[in-house]
């Protein structure tokens, strides 16, 4: 695998991760486009979580004092005897907000890895980010503190349903915590939080027992930094921009590149 195939991947994973436009739909269209068949399925699969790994690494770096908070709270507190106050509740709940997800995943992934084809891809950008539109016109009148583990299942069945490339993970629970009522703000810092557990389970589950040949890890470690890098300046970017804008110009972005592969689809270019 060539380095700069490696790097740019890693840039698309880095910044498509926490931004709700699929990040697994933009690495399989990035390959589709320019004809990157260099790994076999399994050393795919081993590239991919290798760069959601190296975006984990950019968002707990941004988001490195509410991790310790959280940690603090959930953790720390009761094995001194504390009593679990709002934030510890809040952290268990991002834990549990992973259980969808990891059940589907474990009990569907072979069912999973036949639904990526280009078309069903481009199909699931366009529904899921008009879903996201509607859902983002409902009223803001919840914050954080009001997390429950009635709202983080429910945004754990929006990470669960993510598991399908073009669907996205971000936007998925996004839609489901704006349907909620969170604010902007809260939905997307609660997003980012979320996103952290899944990741990091799906990376150990995945990497155990892969074998990646040495002539690989240079590329691997430079798309993964490639992706850390860029992860942190999504999570910096989308908080930032949440605050005063709606997520109107992610839906635009998704139904464009949604009919961009269809009308390439329909065409005999690939």
């Amino acid at each position: 695998m060539q380095i700069l195939h490696a790097i740019v991947l890693g840039f698309v994973q880095g910044i498509s991760e926490f931004l709700p436009i699929s990040s697994s739909g933009h690495l399989k269209i990035t390959r589709w486009l320019f004809g990157w068949d260099e790994l076999s399925g399994d050393l795919e699969t081993a590239f991919d979580v290798a760069v959601h790994l190296g975006t984990l690494v950019g968002a707990i770096a941004y988001l490195w004092t509410d991790v310790v908070r959280y940690f603090k709270a959930g953790v720390v507190a009761p094995l001194r005897r504390q009593p679990l106050g709002t934030d510890g509740r809040i952290a268990w709940y991002l834990v549990a907000s992973a259980a969808p997800a990891g059940v589907v995943g474990l009990l569907f992934k072979d069912q999973l890895s036949d639904l990526d084809s280009m078309w069903v891809i481009a199909v699931m950008l366009i529904v899921f980010g008009l879903v996201l539109l509607v859902a983002d016109r409902l009223p803001q009148r919840r914050e954080i503190g009001e997390f429950r583990l009635r709202d983080a299942l429910l945004m754990g069945v929006g990470q669960a349903a993510a598991l399908q490339p073009g669907v996205s993970r971000s936007g998925a629970t996004l839609t489901v915590s704006r349907g909620l009522g969170y604010s902007r703000d809260s939905a997307a810092r609660l997003v980012f939080l979320m996103s952290l557990p899944v990741i990091a389970g799906a990376g150990v589950v995945s990497l155990v027992g892969t074998s990646i040949p040495s002539s690989f890890w240079p590329p691997f470690i430079w798309g993964m930094t490639a992706a850390a890098c860029t992860g942190y300046a999504a999570v910096w970017a989308t908080l930032r921009l949440v605050r005063s804008h709606t997520f109107a110009p992610f839906v635009a972005y998704r139904v464009m590149l949604g009919i961009f592969v269809l009308g390439l689809l329909a065409t005999s270019w690939r």
